[in-house]
């Protein structure tokens, strides 16, 4: 399940894409319009401005914007950026892989297996939709990804 922390990173990601172009946004600007608590936000921007996908400027003129073009960034790269590791075994993970405790061989695991493909898929779906998805389902068929049909 997605955390609120991460669901909110894109909201803002999406607001901050919407905008892009306008300049900086403060984040009490992005945290009113899209119902997310000040402080809470403010968090989840750092963390966001430390994996390099937004920049911040502080002072007057200041804010938040994106750094690439929303189409650059994909949902698994946010969710990793703010939740860590999406996988949902220790085992399955791609960023954070570790032997589970319990198991004494992997290839046999029934678990593992199970959830294998279920996470695969997973992840590949996320690495393809970008925040120019999101964009393109508000009507903003100049925001959608290079070479994709709009969305019906």
């Amino acid at each position: 399940m997605l955390t609120n922390r991460a669901k909110y990173a894109l909201k803002a990601l999406l607001y901050l894409a919407r905008k892009r172009g306008t300049g900086p946004i403060q984040a009490s600007t992005i945290a009113e319009a899209e119902s997310i608590p000040h402080k809470f936000l403010e968090a989840i921007l750092i963390q966001l401005r430390n994996k390099g996908i937004i920049r911040s400027k502080v002072g007057k003129g200041g804010g938040h914007e994106l750094v690439q073009d929303p189409d650059s960034i994909d949902v698994l790269t946010v969710i990793r950026a703010i939740d860590g590791p999406v996988a949902p075994l220790p085992c399955l993970s791609h960023t954070a892989y570790h032997r589970c405790d319990d198991c004494e061989n992997e290839s046999s695991c029934g678990v593992r297996q199970m959830l294998a493909k279920a996470h695969e898929l997973q992840v590949r779906q996320l690495t393809k939709m970008t925040l120019a998805d999101g964009l393109a389902d508000d009507g903003d068929a100049g925001a959608r990804t290079k070479g994709r049909p709009a969305k019906a």
